[in-house]
Protein backbone atom coordinates (compact mmCIF):
# COMPACT_ATOMS: atom_id res chain seq x y z
CA UNK A 1 0.00 0.00 0.00
CA UNK A 2 0.98 3.61 -0.77
CA UNK A 3 1.47 6.61 1.44
CA UNK A 4 -0.01 9.60 0.16
CA UNK A 5 0.71 13.12 2.00
CA UNK A 6 -2.03 15.46 1.92
CA UNK A 7 0.33 19.23 2.21
CA UNK A 8 -1.84 21.97 3.55
CA UNK A 9 -0.20 24.94 1.28
CA UNK A 10 -1.57 27.82 3.11
CA UNK A 11 0.10 29.40 6.30
CA UNK A 12 -1.97 32.10 6.55
CA UNK A 13 -4.03 33.40 9.75
CA UNK A 14 -7.61 32.50 9.10
CA UNK A 15 -7.08 30.31 6.66
CA UNK A 16 -9.71 28.21 5.02
CA UNK A 17 -6.99 25.60 3.58
CA UNK A 18 -6.55 23.01 7.04
CA UNK A 19 -10.75 22.70 6.55
CA UNK A 20 -10.66 22.05 3.58
CA UNK A 21 -7.17 19.23 3.85
CA UNK A 22 -9.46 17.67 6.48
CA UNK A 23 -12.39 17.52 3.96
CA UNK A 24 -10.26 16.22 1.68
CA UNK A 25 -8.28 13.70 4.43
CA UNK A 26 -11.72 12.07 5.18
CA UNK A 27 -12.62 11.76 2.23
CA UNK A 28 -9.35 10.00 1.29
CA UNK A 29 -9.91 7.68 4.40
CA UNK A 30 -13.50 6.30 2.90
CA UNK A 31 -11.94 5.91 -0.45
CA UNK A 32 -9.22 3.90 0.46
CA UNK A 33 -6.61 2.29 -1.20
CA UNK A 34 -3.44 3.93 0.23
CA UNK A 35 -2.47 4.97 3.75
CA UNK A 36 -3.59 8.89 3.68
CA UNK A 37 -1.42 11.86 6.21
CA UNK A 38 -1.74 15.37 6.74
CA UNK A 39 0.84 17.68 6.67
CA UNK A 40 0.79 21.26 7.71
CA UNK A 41 3.53 23.83 6.20
CA UNK A 42 2.39 25.89 8.99
CA UNK A 43 3.40 23.31 11.89
CA UNK A 44 6.29 22.43 9.89
CA UNK A 45 7.92 25.35 10.58
CA UNK A 46 10.53 26.22 7.24
CA UNK A 47 12.07 29.09 6.75
CA UNK A 48 12.98 30.66 3.79
CA UNK A 49 15.47 29.11 1.95
CA UNK A 50 18.58 28.74 4.31
CA UNK A 51 20.72 26.49 2.62
CA UNK A 52 24.51 27.05 1.18
CA UNK A 53 23.99 24.22 -1.26
CA UNK A 54 21.52 23.54 -3.83
CA UNK A 55 19.17 20.76 -2.68
CA UNK A 56 20.11 18.69 -5.79
CA UNK A 57 23.37 17.91 -3.78
CA UNK A 58 21.12 16.54 -0.86
CA UNK A 59 23.89 17.94 1.58
CA UNK A 60 21.33 19.20 4.24
CA UNK A 61 22.88 21.37 6.67
CA UNK A 62 19.93 22.37 8.55
CA UNK A 63 18.08 20.63 11.23
CA UNK A 64 14.84 21.47 9.56
CA UNK A 65 15.68 20.79 6.40
CA UNK A 66 17.09 17.05 7.50
CA UNK A 67 13.47 16.83 9.37
CA UNK A 68 11.23 18.33 5.86
CA UNK A 69 13.87 15.98 3.66
CA UNK A 70 12.58 12.88 5.91
CA UNK A 71 9.23 13.94 5.61
CA UNK A 72 9.00 14.31 1.82
CA UNK A 73 10.60 10.79 1.42
CA UNK A 74 8.17 9.06 3.37
CA UNK A 75 5.25 9.44 1.00
CA UNK A 76 4.80 7.68 -3.19
CA UNK A 77 2.47 10.37 -3.59
CA UNK A 78 1.02 13.78 -2.35
CA UNK A 79 -2.14 16.13 -2.39
CA UNK A 80 -1.77 19.80 -2.37
CA UNK A 81 -4.62 22.00 -0.81
CA UNK A 82 -3.35 25.10 -2.03
CA UNK A 83 -4.90 28.46 -1.90
CA UNK A 84 -4.49 31.16 -5.09
CA UNK A 85 -2.74 33.90 -4.18
CA UNK A 86 -2.15 36.58 -6.85
CA UNK A 87 -3.08 34.15 -9.51
CA UNK A 88 -0.03 31.82 -8.14
CA UNK A 89 0.63 29.56 -5.50
CA UNK A 90 2.04 30.86 -1.84
CA UNK A 91 5.48 31.48 -0.92
CA UNK A 92 5.26 29.25 1.49
CA UNK A 93 4.48 25.97 -0.38
CA UNK A 94 7.23 27.04 -2.87
CA UNK A 95 9.81 27.29 -0.42
CA UNK A 96 9.00 24.03 1.08
CA UNK A 97 9.02 22.75 -2.76
CA UNK A 98 12.86 23.77 -2.88
CA UNK A 99 14.12 23.00 0.38
CA UNK A 100 15.15 19.18 -0.99
CA UNK A 101 15.01 17.09 -4.49
CA UNK A 102 15.50 14.12 -4.75
CA UNK A 103 12.71 13.11 -2.06
CA UNK A 104 10.32 14.27 -4.84
CA UNK A 105 11.65 12.67 -8.09
CA UNK A 106 9.15 9.68 -9.58
CA UNK A 107 6.32 10.65 -7.48
CA UNK A 108 2.84 11.31 -8.31
CA UNK A 109 0.87 14.33 -7.69
CA UNK A 110 -3.13 15.77 -7.18
CA UNK A 111 -4.33 18.85 -6.13
CA UNK A 112 -7.17 20.57 -4.86
CA UNK A 113 -7.20 24.45 -5.05
CA UNK A 114 -9.38 27.00 -3.92
CA UNK A 115 -9.98 30.42 -5.15
CA UNK A 116 -12.29 33.05 -6.35
CA UNK A 117 -11.65 30.55 -9.97
CA UNK A 118 -11.29 27.58 -7.93
CA UNK A 119 -7.86 27.92 -7.58
CA UNK A 120 -6.97 26.96 -11.42
CA UNK A 121 -3.87 29.49 -12.28
CA UNK A 122 -2.42 28.30 -8.91
CA UNK A 123 -2.39 24.54 -10.21
CA UNK A 124 -1.12 25.79 -13.51
CA UNK A 125 2.01 26.91 -11.47
CA UNK A 126 2.43 23.73 -9.56
CA UNK A 127 2.07 21.39 -12.44
CA UNK A 128 5.50 23.32 -13.63
CA UNK A 129 7.08 23.02 -11.03
CA UNK A 130 6.18 19.29 -10.61
CA UNK A 131 7.66 18.58 -13.79
CA UNK A 132 11.21 20.06 -13.07
CA UNK A 133 11.02 17.20 -9.76
CA UNK A 134 10.13 14.86 -11.86
CA UNK A 135 6.40 14.75 -10.00
CA UNK A 136 3.89 12.99 -12.43
CA UNK A 137 1.17 15.50 -11.57
CA UNK A 138 -2.28 13.77 -12.69
CA UNK A 139 -4.53 15.75 -14.81
CA UNK A 140 -7.89 15.20 -12.37
CA UNK A 141 -8.32 17.91 -10.21
CA UNK A 142 -10.53 19.59 -7.65
CA UNK A 143 -11.35 23.24 -7.79
CA UNK A 144 -13.06 24.90 -5.30
CA UNK A 145 -14.99 28.07 -5.76
CA UNK A 146 -14.94 30.97 -3.21
CA UNK A 147 -18.39 31.88 -4.77
CA UNK A 148 -19.75 28.49 -5.08
CA UNK A 149 -18.03 26.08 -2.40
CA UNK A 150 -17.75 28.59 0.62
CA UNK A 151 -20.44 30.16 2.36
CA UNK A 152 -19.34 34.11 2.83
CA UNK A 153 -15.95 33.27 1.31
CA UNK A 154 -14.71 31.24 4.55
CA UNK A 155 -16.99 28.73 5.76
CA UNK A 156 -16.20 25.58 3.45
CA UNK A 157 -19.45 23.78 1.98
CA UNK A 158 -18.51 21.92 -0.93
CA UNK A 159 -21.04 21.55 -3.88
CA UNK A 160 -21.90 17.33 -4.29
CA UNK A 161 -19.95 17.36 -7.26
CA UNK A 162 -16.93 17.82 -5.44
CA UNK A 163 -17.45 14.19 -4.01
CA UNK A 164 -16.97 12.88 -7.36
CA UNK A 165 -13.72 15.17 -8.30
CA UNK A 166 -12.42 13.82 -5.11
CA UNK A 167 -12.92 10.37 -5.88
CA UNK A 168 -11.43 10.85 -8.91
CA UNK A 169 -8.08 13.19 -8.43
CA UNK A 170 -7.76 10.36 -5.41
CA UNK A 171 -7.92 7.41 -8.24
CA UNK A 172 -5.51 8.98 -10.24
CA UNK A 173 -3.08 9.94 -7.63
CA UNK A 174 -3.04 6.20 -6.10
CA UNK A 175 -3.02 4.84 -9.74
CA UNK A 176 0.20 6.66 -10.29
CA UNK A 177 2.08 6.43 -6.98
CA UNK A 178 2.04 2.79 -7.28
CA UNK A 179 3.30 2.67 -10.83
CA UNK A 180 6.17 5.10 -10.28
CA UNK A 181 6.58 3.31 -6.77
CA UNK A 182 9.78 0.89 -8.91
CA UNK A 183 11.45 3.41 -10.87
CA UNK A 184 12.55 4.79 -6.87
CA UNK A 185 15.32 3.28 -4.87
CA UNK A 186 13.29 3.41 -1.06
Amino acid sequence: MIKVGIIIASTRPGRVGDTVARWVHDAAVTHGGAEFELVDLKDVGLPHLDEPVPALMQQYSQPHTQRWAATVASFDAYVFVTPEYNRTFPGALKSAIDFVYAEWNNKAAGFVSYGINGGVLAVEHLRNVMGALGIAAVSDQVALSLHHDFVDFTAFKPQAHQEDAVTDMLDAVIAWGGALKPLRND
